[in-house]
């Protein structure tokens, strides 16, 4: 099976931004589509985004017009392109085979500061 793994996460200030990657351990375009989730404290996996092997994507509406996922073939790599972010955008995010599976990987922590 292919893996994914998270990175790209950190501290930042409102208004800030952040890219955070997804990298499969084999052939990205085995999976036919990828979805970055997010969950905050206390909360279930909240869907951010999803992109299909062809290149067609899908927004959350409380993210759309500010977080852009995007699909590298050739890298085995999957982006999400966080700007204007708030303080309610921290959470876990992780990056998973869409639909997800009920399989969860370690996830990158992102925290956005008042």
């Amino acid at each position: 099976q292919v893996q994914l793994v998270e990175s790209g996460g950190g501290l930042v200030q409102a208004g800030g931004s952040l890219r955070l990657s997804c990298a499969a351990s084999d052939n990205i375009n085995l999976i036919i589509a990828i979805a970055w989730y997010r969950q905050a404290p206390g909360k279930q996996h909240e869907l951010v985004a999803t992109i299909t092997r062809g290149g067609s994507t899908t927004y959350a509406d409380s993210i759309k017009g500010r977080f852009t996922i995007s699909r590298d073939n050739i890298k085995d790599t999957v982006y999400l392109q966080m700007n204007s972010l708030k303080p309610e955008d921290t959470a876990v995010y992780y990056c998973s085979k869409y639909p997800n599976d009920g399989s969860w990987g370690q996830g990158t922590q992102v925290t956005i500061s008042s």
